[in-house]
């Protein structure tokens, strides 16, 4: 055998071993960190209301936002399906970077479910992980009385009023959330949003969705809830 060969050989056998050795020692901290608390409670625990507070803001600081309330179930402290319902609404008026007036107010909501990836589950506070599905349907209007006819020079009226549209999309996000005291807790998550099928009628886009935000193929988002246990 060649010395080529002999080191060839011997760097292969300590590769392989450690992998073996990484391997039975990642899966042991693996193991570890994912072991959760032993269950010493019923499946269900309760449920929980909540109301987000970061569409509340938006609608007091910006031409859009949301009315937005969620209901959950508690399951054993470690899955929570979730129901989020909401009003969105937005009216834009021109400005210096925009000469469309955009108006829409509609209902939407947002189904799913989150999981306490904490080892201790069972202390109140959470880190966890979700998935939603979201829907919404709603009517537009959208009016320009500023555009200028290229060739004649004449201000031109464009408008389209009751425009029918809806949008299906879909949100992963992780959070947070502590128990400030009894049954209050308080909690933010950071969601990622990505547009499953639209129909935006004859306006070919529109500049907001309820629930969703402003248009895009996807979105980063966030909530902060405060949420009471019952």
């Amino acid at each position: 055998m060649t010395r080529q060969s002999h080191i060839s050989s011997f760097i292969s056998r300590l590769v392989i071993s450690l992998l073996l050795l990484a391997g039975s020692g990642g899966a042991a901290q693996a193991q570890q960190f994912l072991r959760l608390e032993r269950d010493t409670v019923p499946l269900l625990r309760g449920f929980a209301v909540g109301f987000d507070v970061v569409g509340l803001a938006q609608m007091q600081f910006s031409d859009y936002g949301q009315y937005e309330g969620a209901v959950r179930l508690n399951l054993h402290d470690q899955y929570f399906p979730t129901v989020e319902v909401g009003l969105g609404r937005a009216n834009h008026v021109p400005d210096e970077t925009s000469v469309i007036c955009y108006k829409t107010s509609a209902p939407y909501f947002r189904v799913g479910a989150d999981v306490n990836i904490m080892k201790k589950k069972h202390t109140g506070n959470r880190v966890y992980a979700g998935l939603r599905y979201g829907f919404t349907a709603y009517k537009v209007d959208i009016t320009s009385p500023q555009l200028v006819d290229p060739v004649w020079q004449r201000p031109v009226h464009y408008g389209v009023e009751g425009e029918a549209c809806s949008q299906h999309w879909a949100e992963v996000l992780f959070g947070l959330e502590a128990k400030v005291a009894g049954p209050l807790h308080l909690g933010w998550s950071v969601r990622f949003k990505r547009r499953l099928f639209h129909n935006d009628g004859l306006t070919e886009k529109t500049w907001y969705v309820p629930g969703y935000g402003t248009q895009g193929t996807t979105k980063l988002g966030a909530a902060f809830y405060v949420t009471i246990d019952i």
